[in-house]
């Protein structure tokens, strides 16, 4: 199977973490509302800046909840289909139905994706903080700058392959999740030069991405919010009797660009993990399960990789 066509097959999991996402936003959204409008009646000053803040705050709570127990599992799904897309060059027809029953049998527990995915990350970060204190040892304030840059597009990368070990997990039917995830880790740091040739890949397609849908986002988020001019002419009136003193905080206009602005990056941020990082995701997974296929990790590479990174040894010994 192609990528594109892998990726075909599996956008049935894109489209309902979009819809869960879409749920999370508008949660968000009309808690804060809510939150403002309940405050608003209240003639205590300052009272609707304290309820869009409760309502910020409860929405979030509500978002995080949705994405533990529903798009975390659907994710974890995608991968699985991917994986196996990439390596037996086939999926089956019910491939949404495929990937979930796959996550039940291999993640009886949430608590064990977690866990895996968290220790995984922690392992993976220790190399791009590595280029943050060189930098800063060797050019100061310059080169701490250009290290955290580096740092950046390192987490970038890592967080792809902390997907293709997700995929490995799935691949290797026959061993438990940390170890499978152990090797996961080796095949990384073992053949890391050979996965990150999709660099470019990454960043260009991703730049792409956030011109057309982060444009498109912040163009509609806007049109929608100019429908309701009292809300931010209340707003900025509550700013200003809270002590704000600044033009920005007297002017309805410039609120309205910067909800829009914040909540379209927002949005931004879900139509690219739906729709764009999994396309990028299919090619780096192919190229993770060919060089982890073609040279299994062996138990002298594990202790390896423990001697250097002792969050590993925890992953390698706690689960299994």
């Amino acid at each position: 199977m192609t990528n594109f066509r892998i990726y075909q097959k599996t956008l049935s999991f894109s489209l309902m973490m979009f819809l869960c996402d879409l749920l999370s936003l508008a949660i968000i959204i009309g808690f804060c509302v809510a939150g403002f409008y309940i405050g608003d009646r209240n003639a205590a000053e300052g009272a609707a800046l304290v309820g869009l803040a409760s309502g910020l705050l409860i929405g979030i709570i509500a978002s995080v909840l949705i994405n533990y127990l529903l798009v975390n599992r659907i994710k974890a799904g995608q991968i699985a289909m991917i994986a196996k897309g990439v390596t037996e060059d086939t999926l089956p027809d019910h491939t949404f139905r495929a990937g979930m029953d796959e996550v039940k049998g291999r993640f009886g527990k949430i608590t064990v994706f977690f866990f895996v995915t968290n220790t995984i990350r922690n392992i993976f970060r220790r190399i791009g903080r590595g280029f943050t204190r060189l930098g800063s040892a060797v050019g100061g304030k310059v080169g701490g700058g250009i290290a955290s840059a580096i740092d950046s597009a390192v987490q970038t990368v890592i967080s792809y392959l902390v997907d293709c070990c997700l995929g490995w997990i799935m691949f290797r039917t026959d061993k438990g999740a940390a170890s499978a995830a152990c090797e996961g880790c080796v095949i990384f740091f073992k053949h890391g030069k050979t996965l990150v040739k999709n660099l470019g890949r990454i960043f260009g397609i991703g730049l792409l991405a956030f011109i057309v849908f982060g444009g498109a986002s912040f163009g509609i988020l806007y049109l929608i919010f100019s429908q309701f001019p009292n809300l931010w002419q209340s707003l900025s009136q509550e700013i200003i009797e809270a002590g704000g003193t600044s033009e920005f905080a007297g002017d309805p206009k410039a609120l309205l660009l910067v909800a829009a602005a914040f909540f379209a990056l927002i949005l931004y941020s879900f139509l690219q993990k739906v729709f764009v990082r999994p396309f990028i995701l299919v090619g780096v997974m192919r190229n993770f399960m060919e060089a982890g296929k073609a040279h299994l990790p062996t138990e002298q590479e594990m202790d390896d990789v423990e001697r250097k990174f002792p969050r590993f040894s925890r992953l390698r010994n706690k689960l299994d």
